[in-house]
């Protein structure tokens, strides 16, 4: 895929919400990685800089703070992801890690269909954090859970 190929919404609809989570995990991984790669003066302080926002927290706050800007599909997919059943994790952290599989999968949905729309949801995550704006990360958004 990093040759370009796009599938179409029906190609990328019939892969597994847990493949696509996967998928995103990568491509938020290399997202976040290349934009430090330029600031970080070793791989040391680039994994220190880098590890809080690739976290299952750090995606769960990012996915809280891109909520609004979804679409109708894109909010399903989130809703579809979330409520998958769990994989083993800790039962305290269940709700985060549900969210940040949900933002995972987002992520590589659009990865695989729009490239472009996934690059403006990534720069709303961004803008958002560099204002720091105190957010919880969505730990008490639970009542849209069962969306």
């Amino acid at each position: 895929m990093l040759n370009g190929t796009k599938l179409s919404p029906s190609q990328a609809a019939d892969i597994p919400l847990r493949q696509l989570a996967h998928v995103g995990d990568a491509v938020f991984h290399l997202y976040v990685r290349e934009k430090e790669v330029l600031i970080a003066s070793s791989a040391k302080e680039m994994h220190k800089r880098t590890a809080g926002i690739v976290s299952y927290k750090g995606q769960a706050k990012a996915l809280h703070k891109l909520t609004d800007a979804l679409t109708v599909e894109e909010r399903d997919l989130v809703r579809r992801a979330r409520n998958m059943k769990p994989a083993a994790y800790r039962r305290s952290e269940q709700a985060l890690y549900r969210k940040a599989t949900a933002f995972e999968a987002l992520l590589g949905y659009l990865y695989l269909t729009d490239i472009e729309r996934l690059n403006h949801l990534l720069e709303l995550v961004d803008a958002q954090q560099a204002g720091k704006n105190g957010d919880d990360g969505g730990e008490s958004d639970d009542h849209s859970e069962n969306e």
